[in-house]
């Protein structure tokens, strides 16, 4: 009797848990690229088991652009990704049902690299010149924005489709003349050309729109709420807890993903916790999107790039799910 009654536990336990393992809902994150110090949050917060507390059994997904990330969650093929948001618009202008539920960078990241010595000393100067980048890079997708913005012909340039790792290599060898990349890896640049390196933020032309942000699907948002309200919930407080101590987030970055300097990545997220913050990123929450932001974002894209299908702004971001008590800490961010 007692062996039967063992018996009966043992397999309304393993109910039990089959039953869990069935409850958590798999979820896709494509990445914008491949797993660098920005993506660290997500890591430590699988590593944690957060994600799978909260119901979600996530994959991450290495990405191949901005653009890439926009297009396969506007298409339902994966429920979650990060891209830049001007590129987001610019997609769910081609129909890609995508909608912003957290800002990862409240400034632009976007900048454009090149070799004093090569005789370019702005963007005047860019005519003429390759620019190195993968055809998914969201600098691409913007391009005609900042050729505008910086006075340009935007066809006045060639582009070369080369790798994210082969940005510098490409650079050096004078392959390339110019490359577009993310303000996270300045420090890297800085410590391979020294004084030979020209840099151009895009803020400096007058372009700041929102950086990388979290996206998903429409039509998977529209029925799964209490799944994405978790994810997000979440994933602010992996960034949050990054912000304030970076160490086991990179441990669990470098030991999901090979390859990686963690020097390098320390220093990435030193640049990252300052693209991070803005007004509203410290006072309403962490991940906020600023709507009159967004507006102006849609208006730049519409203007200066184009929209295949106009809608309406405000249907692309939404903050109901973030925790207004989840903040960007400022003290953290060291003014470099």
């Amino acid at each position: 009797m007692k062996i039967v009654q063992m018996i009966g536990t043992a397999v309304l336990a393993l109910s039990v848990a089959s039953g869990s393992a069935q409850a958590a809902e798999k979820l896709n994150l494509i990445l914008n690229w491949t797993p660098t110090a920005d993506h660290a949050p997500y890591y430590y917060a699988k590593a944690q088991g957060w994600y799978e507390k909260a119901g979600i059994d996530l994959n991450i997904e290495v990405g191949k652009g901005s653009g890439v990330a926009a297009q396969k969650v506007g298409a339902g093929q994966s429920e979650l990704g990060i891209a830049d948001l001007a590129t987001a618009i610019v997609a769910r202008g081609k129909g890609a049902d995508v909608v912003a539920v957290m800002s990862v960078y409240a400034n632009t990241p976007q900048g454009f690299y090149w070799l004093k010595s090569s005789g370019i000393n702005g963007a005047k100067d860019f005519p003429g010149h390759k620019i190195g980048n993968p055809p998914g890079d969201a600098s691409r997708v913007m391009w005609p924005a900042f050729a505008k913005a910086a006075g340009i012909d935007p066809k006045a340039v060639s582009f070369v489709n080369i790798t994210p790792q082969a940005k510098m290599a490409s650079l050096k060898s004078k392959a390339v003349d110019i490359i577009s990349d993310f303000y996270n890896e300045h420090d890297l640049k800085v410590r391979e050309f020294g004084a030979d390196l020209g840099y151009l933020p895009w803020k400096d032309v007058g372009l700041n729109p929102y950086g990388n942000s979290i996206i998903v699907n429409g039509a998977y948002l529209a029925k799964n709420e209490k799944v994405i309200d978790a994810f997000v919930k979440v994933s602010q407080k992996a960034f949050a807890a990054c912000v304030a101590d970076v160490n086991p987030c990179l441990d669990a970055l470098i030991a999901a993903t090979s390859g990686l300097d963690r020097q390098v990545q320390t220093n990435q997220w030193e640049r990252i916790k300052e693209m991070m913050t803005d007004e509203f990123t410290v006072a309403k929450s962490l991940g906020w999107i600023d709507a009159d932001r967004v507006k102006k974002d849609y208006e730049l894209v519409l203007t200066m790039i184009g929209l295949d299908k106009p809608f309406d702004a405000t249907t692309i971001v939404t903050t109901k799910f973030l925790d207004p008590s989840v903040k960007m800490d400022a003290s953290k961010v060291k003014k470099q």
